[in-house]
């Protein structure tokens, strides 16, 4: 079924101006308008991000709703997926934040705003293990694009992870996605959202 609902989590240190998010809500603007978009800054606290989000859906349509994730955005929209039941798009998720993560703990930089600078705490590594999905329940329901050129994240753990998924393994690319355009079609295509015939 055609989501009418669309949420985009951003990855560690990203915001809503990640070029991917960007790039999506633009194709919506202009062939999808009537989708609803939200794509949150996510506070650096796990906890809170996850409140942040819960909240914000909370109206939304349990059977025409979905959500997509980026790295952390990913292991966060896993959560979300399996809260909800709804199908969710993963792009490079982060399988094990939690252990990846730890080495970050002190001030950092934003990644869109390098002048911004936020504190990311050590409780925010024992928020991240509680907000881990032990069994994926509906891995049918999940597209993961997983690129074997990232160099940030194992694709072999990813891939190993979300088995059963959709998965879509790229032989090159990289951590960002920077061929993103061309993965575009499929994400519409997996959500039912492709381009509207011309009218008659």
């Amino acid at each position: 079924m055609t989501p009418t609902h669309l949420l985009y989590l951003h990855g560690f240190r990203s915001s809503p101006r990640s070029f991917k998010a960007q790039r999506l809500q633009a194709w919506l603007a202009a062939h999808r308008p009537e989708v609803r978009w939200w794509c949150p800054q996510l506070p650096p606290s796990p906890r809170a991000a996850m409140a942040l989000v819960r909240q914000g859906i909370a109206g939304w349509p349990a059977a025409r709703s979905a959500v997509l994730g980026s790295s952390l955005g990913g292991f966060y929209a896993t959560a979300v997926a399996q809260d909800t039941g709804w199908p969710a798009v993963l792009l490079n998720p982060a399988v094990d934040p939690a252990r990846d993560l730890a080495a970050y703990v002190g001030e950092l930089s934003a990644f869109h705003a390098p002048e911004e600078h936020f504190y990311f705490r050590a409780e925010y590594i024992d928020e991240l293990r509680q907000l881990a999905v032990p069994a994926i329940a509906h891995p049918e329901r999940i597209l993961a694009i997983i690129a074997k050129g990232d160099e940030v994240l194992d694709w072999r753990e990813a891939s190993a992870r979300y088995a059963g998924a959709h998965l879509r393994l790229l032989e090159g690319s990289d951590h960002a996605l920077s061929d993103f355009d061309e993965q575009l079609p499929h994400i519409l295509d997996f959500l039912h959202l492709g381009e509207r015939p011309p009218a008659p």
